[in-house]
């Protein structure tokens, strides 16, 4: 099952983290601090995996794609049409909003479990996500509180596993 990182303003080594990735990996680079963005995607780009930014297109044209955040999902169309060379993906956190996203390549579902990075935020759970998963018009990743343990309960509907933290380790 594919593997994706996604980076936050954590300050970790992604790069260890990112040349630990099998083949077929991604890194989605994910800081709310565009200079660090661009360092990260900088940093990554000598590695075979595939780099997406996250909310930030004028970066990403210096990478494989661009990740969009559930509230701007509806702009997928609009950088489909100006790079169709992209990967563009997509977060989401419900069936609704899942149901909207036929213009990207791949969503990520969360938090599929409990997560240390959105705290006291209501887990799917790997049922209710494994069902929304199989409703998708897209591939989808399980995201949120992923970690080698509890992936094995995860169904065949997924496309892969996206984490944060459980990669860094």
């Amino acid at each position: 099952m594919p593997l994706v990182l996604f980076t936050d303003d954590s300050g970790h080594d992604w790069l260890s983290a990112a040349r630990r990735l099998p083949a077929g990996g991604a890194v989605i680079i994910r800081s709310r601090d565009a200079s660090q963005r661009a360092t990260l995607l900088d940093t990554l780009s000598s590695l075979p995996l595939k780099l997406l930014v996250a909310g930030d297109a004028n970066l990403a044209q210096g990478a494989d794609g661009l990740h969009l955040p559930e509230h701007r999902a509806g702009e997928a169309a609009h950088w489909r049409a100006r790079h169709p060379d992209w990967i563009i993906t997509a977060s989401a956190h419900s069936l609704r909003a899942l149901m909207m996203l036929s213009q990207v390549d791949a969503a990520f579902l969360s938090p599929v479990f409990p997560t240390a990075s959105h705290p006291g935020a209501a887990a799917l759970t790997p049922l209710r996500a494994a069902f929304i998963a199989a409703a998708s018009p897209v591939p989808v990743y399980a995201l949120g509180g992923v970690t080698a343990r509890n992936a094995r309960r995860l169904p065949p509907s997924f496309a892969g596993i996206a984490a944060i933290t459980a990669l860094i380790k």
